[in-house]
């Protein structure tokens, strides 16, 4: 019998701190770091998976995924992978490490990061990649990985297995278009706070040369330099392109959140939408935003901490935009939650994707919404940056501004040795040369 024996856990940073990459108003100068766990199985067996992170807090993290050790080693292998919602359970509803949360923050993420990595598991096990893995299961295996404590009220497995079942005609030709078609996506390359007006103008002529169509700024530090580079990134952009801003969080009022209608009275920003307007917890603050910047569509997320808010903030109208990220929750399993709330609200989802390993993990749960939750494709897209790519397995391929659908088994998540190697904090050969973090 093939068991768990152990996690296997370091500390990864990259110093993008020194080019500014990842910059916003709420974090100007972070270091795109990733605290990453390998589950290890006695039969050589591996999983990989990580929780994102900007830095600082990243050794916190890691104790976090090592703290659920006990839980894991031992575990039946076999049973495990057959039954990934009462795994997924089993790690949400530890009686004592509960407390830390319950179901948010450092801990709830170190067990996203350790489902995250049971799935990629299973997905070498069975050689396909995790959005096919998911849009090839039955609705009844469908519906028995989520957890629907605390959604009933909302939505409860009756509901959910008729949304899943209406879904399935038209599956089979879903799956050819993606692979044929690719999935769209919006570019945050040009738009990084830290970045002056010759670099934004250049990435965002670059930008659209790639065919994006899309792009996303990074706003909320000063109101009136915000709308100065919007209109300068408008000018490169032309009239046609959907230009959307994120605040990250930096709004502390629906008045301010909502720019004091600057955004609508300027004239030339053509914002499309406002992306984390303001704290993610602020169901309220976020229904004043939408009110107040009417049509433009307010959209959260990426810092949404589990489905609970998620099912608050749709089940308000508070968001047009439903934004899943892949490290943020409980892994693939409350992702499926997340994603389900959305389809029975009609809302679409656009996945946060910026930070290191996000872009090749995130894209299986939307190509899974398009393919096995049939969600159209018309108005959504997937968040695209063109960094730190190079050390992962299985980068991320985009063709004309669209991501192409991954073949290879696993969720993306795998990096390099000698980037993990490389990487480590603080001894890796990057940290050792004296990179300032």
């Amino acid at each position: 019998m093939t068991t768990i024996v152990g996690l296997d856990v370091r500390e990864v940073r990259f110093p993008t701190s020194r080019e500014l990459d990842g910059s916003d108003a709420m974090n100007p100068d972070p270091d795109y770091s990733a605290a990453y766990v390998v589950v290890r199985t006695s039969g050589d067996e591996e999983g990989h998976g990580f929780v994102f992170m900007i830095g600082r807090g990243n050794d916190v993290q890691t104790v976090a995924i090592a703290a659920l050790e006990h839980l894991v080693v031992g575990l039946p292998v076999d049973e495990v992978v057959a039954d990934m919602g009462a795994f997924a359970r089993l790690l949400v509803r530890d009686r004592q490490l509960r407390w830390l949360g319950p179901e948010k923050g450092v801990i709830h993420m170190a067990i996203g990061a350790v489902v995250n990595a049971v799935w990629d598991l299973r997905c070498r096990r069975e050689g396909k990649p995790l959005w096919k893995l998911l849009s090839d299961l039955t609705p009844e295996e469908l519906v028995d990985l989520v957890d629907f404590r605390y959604l009933t009220d909302v939505l409860d497995p009756d509901r959910t297995l008729d949304l899943v079942r209406a879904a399935r005609p038209g599956l089979a030709d879903r799956e050819q278009a993606l692979l044929s078609d690719g999935f769209p996506a919006y570019t945050t390359s040009p738009g990084w706070l830290g970045y002056d007006d010759e670099k934004l103008a250049r990435l965002c002529r670059d930008a659209v040369a790639e065919g994006f169509d899309h792009v996303k700024l990074k706003v909320g530090a000063d109101l009136a330099d915000d709308v100065r580079r919007c209109r300068l990134a408008r000018q490169v952009l032309g009239p046609d392109l959907t230009l959307s801003v994120d605040a990250n969080q930096r709004g502390t009022s629906p008045r301010r959140s909502a720019g004091c209608g600057s955004w609508r009275r300027s004239g030339s920003t053509g914002s499309r939408s406002r992306r984390a307007p303001t704290s993610p917890d602020d169901v309220l603050g976020h229904l004043a935003v939408r009110q107040a910047v009417a049509p433009v569509r307010v959209a959260t997320g990426e810092h949404v901490q589990n489905r609970v808010m998620f099912k608050q903030l749709l089940s308000a109208g508070a968001i047009d935009v439903c934004q899943i990220d892949a490290t943020r929750v409980g892994g693939v399993n409350e992702n499926l939650a997340i994603l389900l709330l959305a389809a029975q609200h009609d809302v679409p989802v656009a996945p946060h994707a910026g930070g290191v390993g996000l872009c090749e993990l995130v894209q299986h749960l939307a190509m899974f919404d398009f393919v096995g939750l049939a969600r159209p494709l018309r108005g959504r897209w997937i968040e695209y940056v063109d960094h730190l790519h190079e050390h992962f397995q299985d980068p991320v391929r985009l063709r004309r501004a669209r991501y192409m659908a991954p073949t290879a088994p696993g969720t993306g998540a795998r990096m390099h040795a000698a980037s993990l190697e490389a990487h480590t904090y603080p001894h890796g050969a990057v940290w050792a040369q004296g990179v300032a973090g």
